[in-house]
């Protein structure tokens, strides 16, 4: 008997699938975009939404389409390079990147105002924070009910309070943009987008959506794609009005933090800090715990899920690792984790968007890795460049890489990728044809 998943069960399918994605760098960076962008904020979340929202969004109907792996999303690629990809997003959106990032904005939004921001206050409380993670995550057949129908409801409410007070009660005065978002709004806004790890957080949260419609008894594969588009349009929708309340939130916070350069965490603090008093310190805290903390077990679940294909080591072995190493990788503090972090999202970001988008044309081509191989191949060379562009080692690159077309804009990687579609669509028609001809 085929089972169908009740209203409220997609409901908190897509409820569940929000609050995954809703962690620590979608509440941090939208206000930065925001105080940065000032005048040109509505610009600016223009290409922040496409990567945020759109690409995430587009990247779950891609893998429901595809039956809810990466692996079987990278098949054209061939396995190896498939297993490299998905190792490597793996491991950004686990524990190398996002998961740590989790505990750290936590603690730097909620606990280091009231205890300070010293070592051993955050070795203490990433310590109890991923007891809670792995203690939640051992048991992933209890993800819906324990996230979709009871933590992400709290969070959503607890978001749609804050989204309420940056549109209500403004802090005061627009900023004034930065020269970098005056000069490139929308491009910066886009590349911004890539932070929050959404698109690679996809490649991941696939399966642990799919899984989840699974539990629920589903088993017929049409079923579960639709539900899982469901699921990944609920969250977009959520997304997009929690950026738009952010991005005002920072833009009009120019008053209440003089550096424009602040990160995210201190703009939330001083906004909420003004707005709501001393019990607003506590409410955000609260959130920004809920919030980091479901990501964290999401992320957590699909890493361990993934690795214990590979490794021989079971799946709650696993989440014991991964817990502890994002723990430890949590102790270097926000930061210094957004600092690394930013030159090695820029470099695997475009092979990632490319895979994603060319897989919608798969059905086109004679042969779909003679298009999408080549594709990714340029894209992820160029990807380098632009994230080697974006570090401390920027000097090393030849004075060619910055005449490159968008180079000064962080998409260096865009216009060779769109030759190489161009001339592996024309190789494969002729090759497709020839293939034909012999046949007669």
């Amino acid at each position: 008997m085929t089972h169908h998943l009740k209203s409220r069960d997609i409901l908190a399918l897509g409820f569940m699938t929000f609050a995954l994605f809703v962690g620590a760098g979608n509440i941090i960076f939208p206000p930065m975009v925001g105080l940065q962008a000032g005048e040109h904020v509505w610009i600016a979340s223009l290409g922040f939404l496409v990567t945020a929202v759109g690409l995430p969004v587009l990247t779950i109907v891609a893998i429901a389409r595809v039956g809810g792996g990466i692996d079987s999303l990278s098949s054209p690629i061939g396995r190896r390079a498939g297993v490299l990809l998905a190792t490597i997003c793996y491991l950004a959106v686990g524990p190398l990147f996002a998961t740590p990032r989790t505990a750290t904005v936590s603690f730097e939004v909620g606990i280091a105002p009231l205890v300070g921001t010293g070592e051993l206050p955050l070795f203490i409380y990433s310590l109890v924070y991923f007891a809670i993670v792995i203690g939640v995550s051992l048991y992933p057949g209890k993800l819906l009910d324990t996230v979709g129908h009871v933590l992400a409801p709290v969070k959503i409410v607890a978001l749609l309070a804050l989204a309420a007070g940056a549109m209500l009660w403004p802090a005061g005065g627009i900023s004034t943009a930065t020269e970098a978002y005056q000069n490139a709004a929308f491009s910066n806004g886009f590349v911004n987008g890539y932070l929050t790890m959404d698109t690679l957080a996809s490649l991941v949260f696939g399966i642990v959506i799919v899984n989840a419609a699974r539990s629920r008894g589903v088993t017929e594969s049409r079923l579960l794609t639709r539900y899982t588009i469901w699921a990944g349009l609920i969250a977009g929708v959520g997304l997009t009005l929690i950026y738009l309340a952010l991005f005002r939130l920072g833009s009009d916070s120019a008053t209440l933090v003089a550096d424009q350069n602040a990160n995210g965490a201190a703009i939330l603090h001083a906004y909420v800090a003004h707005t709501f008093g001393g019990a607003g310190s506590f409410f955000l805290a609260a959130l920004i715990f809920l919030a980091c903390m479901v990501t964290a077990i999401g992320l957590t679940c699909a890493c361990a899920e993934f690795f214990s294909q590979y490794l021989p080591l079971s799946y709650r072995s696993l989440v014991f690792i991964l817990g502890l190493f994002s723990m430890v990788v949590s102790n270097l503090g926000l930061s210094h984790l957004i600092q690394v972090s930013i030159p090695v999202l820029t470099a695997i970001y475009p092979p990632c968007i490319a895979l994603v988008v060319l897989s919608f044309t798969r059905p086109w081509w004679h042969n779909s890795t003679r298009v999408i191989a080549p594709a990714m191949l340029i894209s992820t060379l160029f990807g380098i460049l632009d994230g080697i562009k974006s570090s401390a080692i920027s000097d090393i690159l030849p004075a060619w890489t910055a005449r490159l077309p968008l180079a000064d804009q962080g998409l260096a990687w865009l216009a060779p990728t769109v030759i190489m579609v161009v001339l592996a669509i024309i190789w494969d028609r002729a090759a497709g044809r020839q293939v034909a001809s012999t046949a007669h």
